[in-house]
């Protein structure tokens, strides 16, 4: 029983030593000083801030949710069609950053992004991928996902806002 504790304990660290192996670009590194720009009217009956409102039970869907970081809305927006190009470009990145953790259609350390755009906001996603230290740290979905993921957070890949866009669009076709 020791034994098995042990390695599953060896397989986490393992999992999240690997998370960090990123591609080494060090590009385009995005400070994490934004905040997320909903707001809260207090009444007696509401008086959370958006931080503090819980999760949507199982992660749920939050569409109104845009996350703690850089992004306040997506450029170039979300066009009615996949920008074929910005999408292989982020297939390659999410091949290079983002494999360590996640598969596209099914769970794996991390959720998979088939779909993600059903549960969560473009900027959320985004704003996941640039800065998910401050995410997992005050966002309630976030927080949520961490303890779904047995405590293994997402590591920060230093992408950009544009790769993280490239990342967004790639996701819009995964089927």
């Amino acid at each position: 029983m020791k034994l098995l504790k042990l390695t599953f304990a060896a397989l986490i660290a393992l999992s999240i030593a690997s998370c960090n192996g990123g591609s080494g670009s060090g590009q385009g590194t995005t400070t994490s000083e934004g905040s997320n720009q909903s707001t809260t009217t207090a009444t007696p009956e509401n008086t959370t801030t958006p931080a503090e409102t819980p999760a949507p039970a199982g992660g749920g869907v939050d569409l109104n949710n845009k996350g703690i970081g850089p992004v306040k809305s997506v450029n170039p927006p979300l066009g009615a069609s996949v920008d074929k190009v910005l999408a292989q470009k982020g297939e390659e990145l999410y091949k290079l950053n983002c494999t360590a953790c996640h598969k596209p259609t099914k769970k794996f350390i991390g959720p998979a992004p088939k779909g993600i755009l059903e549960r969560r906001s473009p900027e959320w996603v985004m704003n996941m991928i640039l800065n998910p230290e401050e995410m997992v740290a005050k966002d309630p979905i976030a927080k949520q996902l961490l303890v779904e993921a047995n405590g293994a957070p997402m590591a920060n890949q230093h992408l950009s806002e544009e790769q993280a866009r490239a990342i967004l669009e790639y996701f819009r076709t995964i089927e």
